[in-house]
């Protein structure tokens, strides 16, 4: 009698070896066949947790959110809330291999998205995570007495959302352009002049 099988571990194996065939091949290579190829599985396995490639895509953006609030959840504020704010941004950023193949998979659901309803709300959904996390980011500053009283929060988080997707966007299809070194420096300015606007 073979071992009993997690469930729960093998859909999130299913959903890694998704992020990988995205990163490597792109959305569009992405099915059960595929799917079953990469994690040493037969196409039956994958079925009876995906009944679908809708749904492999789904499961495997959440997975890549999972992991971005796992590291967020990493990271101590400590003294210097500034920091920990930086480096919270940063962590959604493609700044390093794993964090590529995550912004890869979320651009390539969001293009998906555009022309399959299906993905609409799970791509949605990814969108709101991230503005309600810049709107949190910001909200913490303010509240520290980081940025002036006058400042609009819901203004700054539309605008650090915005920064966000389009550093993603470019540290994908740019990264000669784009760098690590780049995006970093582009944070750590737009978090100094937001924190040194006239009090």
């Amino acid at each position: 009698m073979g071992k009993p099988v997690d469930p729960a571990r093998r859909r999130a194996d299913l959903a890694e070896a998704v992020l990988r065939i995205v990163h490597r091949d792109g959305v569009a290579k992405v099915s059960v066949r595929n799917v079953a190829k990469e994690a040493g599985l037969v196409q039956g396995s994958v079925r009876h947790y995906f009944a679908s490639q809708h749904d492999l895509l789904a499961f495997s953006l959440q997975v890549a959110g999972e992991r971005i609030r796992g590291r967020m959840g990493a990271i101590d504020p400590g003294p210097d809330l500034r920091a920990a704010v930086e480096q919270a941004v940063l962590n959604v950023l493609p700044l390093d291999e794993d964090r590529r193949a995550e912004s890869e998979v979320w651009l390539a659901f969001t293009g998906a998205a555009l022309s399959d309803p299906r993905l609409r709300e799970v791509n949605d959904s990814s969108f709101d995570g991230l503005r309600e996390l810049s709107a949190m980011l910001v909200t913490g500053l303010a509240e520290a007495g980081l940025v002036p009283s006058t400042v609009d929060v819901e203004f700054e988080a539309d605008r650090l959302h915005a920064l966000l997707d389009g550093l993603a966007v470019h540290g994908v299809t740019r990264p000669e352009r784009m760098t690590a070194e780049r995006m970093t420096a582009v944070i750590t300015r737009h978090l100094d002049e937001l924190c040194r606007q006239p009090r």
